[in-house]
């Protein structure tokens, strides 16, 4: 097995390649395609409207324009459909030049695009100064956007993944007090992630400051949009996961080897993965569809390693009891030779789905970013691969010697270094979320 491990990796990154190279280019967020009058032409007079079409459709709310400074009404341009807006043009004096500048929300994830366009006025106009540079998101509300994201997947994976590592290999976990500290602190983490997310967003698309998270205006806007709506369906799932969580605190290992609660983990699982993956980039490939079962199975992937390696880190290992370490441990590691072989198939898919091409992932901020996830991700599989060997030995030492602590301890230090580097991949996720393919 371990001779035909390294084989199997190289062919999955052969296959990442191929698809890579072969696949087509993937839109981005919504983007502006035209303008008429079009960017840089020269006019006689300031012009009364100006057309804007999109490479998506755009509700009116979500496209922001501002001439010389000051906000333009917008409104729909009929015969157009629902990718192009109009927009009026205040009327200027004594300029040789107008600029406008447009900001459009993309629909799916909420993430802003921005542009100027420029006309002259006329062509025996003196220059004209430089047209003022297009508004750019806060850098500490997306930086405290990723943030939040980064925790929200952290407490995702710790929850679906610690649940499941209850019910299918350590019923008994339910009643370690280490445990339920760590699935209850999780479950807290994840409800206050997905409170605090759609806000962050909702003043990183409107170009706002940390201030406008505390505005009710900023999540009255963002309710109104399918990005918000997915944000409150989020907070109910993490709601009906309380109750989840309650029953196997209350029950013990009885709930955990339950069939009822395990439908009842299992649908909320699922629910949770769903709503969280629906506000990423994998509907805007191609192949949506395809997109969105890969995020969701990629997802439930990284929650079972990450979930399993806590629970290990946290509760199976202090315990130092032969008969667990020898069943859970050994179960583990088929768990998560699964989990990792849907990462990397599912990453594969979501590569091709929002990157599109080579070039894109190697000449775009997005694409460098994912490489270095790849990069992360495959220096994990490798040492975790090196050390399987190793951890079966120590597990044979362990189990004779009774868990004694000296041969515990290597465990520890292997699964903490393992989780370690697990979450620097969430946190290169939780960038590439909050960031713009193609970019």
């Amino acid at each position: 097995m371990r001779r035909r491990a390294p084989a199997l990796l190289t062919v999955l990154l052969a296959a990442l390649a191929a698809i890579l190279l072969a696949a087509p280019p993937a839109s981005a967020h919504t983007e502006l395609e035209s303008s008429a009058p079009a960017d840089g032409a020269r006019l006689a007079r300031t012009p009364a409207t100006v057309r804007l079409a999109f490479s998506e459709p755009v509700e009116l709310h979500d496209v922001h324009v501002t001439v010389g400074g000051r906000k333009s009404a917008v409104s729909r341009s009929s015969g157009h459909g629902s990718r192009a807006v109009e927009v009026t043009v205040p009327k200027t004096s004594g300029r040789s030049r107008v600029a406008l500048t447009w900001q459009v929300l993309d629909m799916e994830d909420g993430h802003p695009t921005s542009g100027t366009l420029s006309f002259r006025l006329s062509a025996k106009a003196a220059p004209a100064a430089a047209a003022p540079a297009a508004p750019q998101p806060s850098r500490a509300v997306h930086a405290a956007w990723a943030t939040v994201r980064w925790a929200g997947y952290l407490a995702l994976a710790v929850y679906v993944g610690g649940l499941a590592f209850l019910a299918l290999l350590w019923p008994q976990g339910a009643l370690d007090r280490r445990t339920r500290r760590v699935l209850t602190l999780s479950w807290a983490t994840g409800l206050a992630a997905s409170l605090l997310a759609p806000g962050l967003q909702g003043a990183y698309g409107t170009l706002g400051t940390l201030g406008a998270v505390f505005q009710r205006a900023t999540y009255a806007d963002l309710l109104g949009t399918q990005v918000g709506v997915v944000a409150a369906c989020r907070v109910l799932m993490w709601v009906l996961a309380a109750i989840v969580l309650a029953a196997v605190l209350q029950g013990g290992d009885r709930a955990a080897r339950s069939p009822g609660w395990r439908v009842g983990a299992l649908a909320v699982a699922l629910g949770l993965l769903r709503t969280t993956s629906m506000t990423g980039h994998n509907s805007e490939g191609t192949h949506p569809g395809w997109g969105a079962v890969a995020d969701v199975v990629h997802l439930l992937g990284v929650s079972l390693w990450l979930g399993g390696l806590t629970l290990l880190l946290v509760g199976v290992l202090p315990r130092r009891r032969p008969a667990e370490l020898s069943a859970v441990v050994s179960g583990y590691s088929t768990l998560a030779g699964v989990s990792v072989a849907a990462i990397v198939a599912a990453g594969a898919v979501l590569t091709w789905q929002v990157v599109g091409s080579f070039g894109a992932l190697l000449h775009t901020g997005y694409g460098r970013l994912l490489l270095l996830k790849l990069a992360v991700l495959a220096l994990v599989l490798l040492l975790a691969q090196r050390s399987r060997g190793w951890v079966k030995t120590r597990l044979d030492i362990a189990v004779l010697l009774r868990g004694d602590r000296v041969t515990v301890r290597p465990f520890v230090h292997s699964v903490a270094a393992e989780t370690g580097l697990v979450l620097v991949v969430l946190a290169a996720t939780s960038l590439l979320v909050t960031s713009a393919p193609g970019r």
